[in-house]
């Protein structure tokens, strides 16, 4: 009997303390951000769903209706979405934590991945992110996330300040 041993993944934690340290990528032209106004947990629950699917996103896939909208339904949390040609392509959601934002969840549907939208959406986050109350933008992510993600938080000028192996 072979028993493969797989690699423990690991978390690195990366944040930027000054709007100035992005470095922007321009989303293109037929492509339209928006921010949601009232809460709409079921798009938050959907693009959880759809854009974590193939990244092994599970923390939140036995969420209930009521977690999803306590969950999305809060005055410090953002959800954006990216429409490519009117068509969802991709979101990210914001945390406000005192003077720290978080960039909780960022993705693309699984159609538009590799189709060079990423680091624009991400450099829109970051550009979201930042307000005139904001000391930090962080995020983290991990080596079961799209083989570019670290370099993508990298390119756009994240830091990382902790890494982790996950037990």
């Amino acid at each position: 009997m072979n028993i493969q041993k797989s690699e423990p993944e690991t978390i690195w934690y990366l944040e930027m303390l000054k709007p100035e340290e992005l470095r922007p990528k321009s989303l293109p032209p037929e492509t339209q951000l928006v921010k949601f106004g009232p809460a709409l947990p079921a798009m938050n629950r959907f693009f959880y769903l759809e854009v974590g699917k193939i990244w092994q996103w599970t923390d939140k896939l036995s969420w209930t209706e009521e977690q999803w909208r306590d969950w999305a339904d809060r005055e410090e949390h953002q959800t954006w979405m990216l429409l490519y040609q009117g068509t969802p392509a991709g979101y990210f959601e914001l945390n406000t934590q005192d003077r720290d934002v978080e960039l909780a969840y960022f993705g693309l549907l699984p159609p538009f991945v590799g189709k060079g939208l990423g680091g624009g959406l991400l450099s829109a986050a970051i550009e979201n992110a930042w307000g005139p109350e904001t000391n930090r933008v962080w995020v983290h992510t991990c080596s079961l996330d799209h083989p570019n993600a670290l370099n993508n938080y990298q390119a756009r000028g994240f830091q990382i300040y902790r890494e982790t192996l996950a037990s």
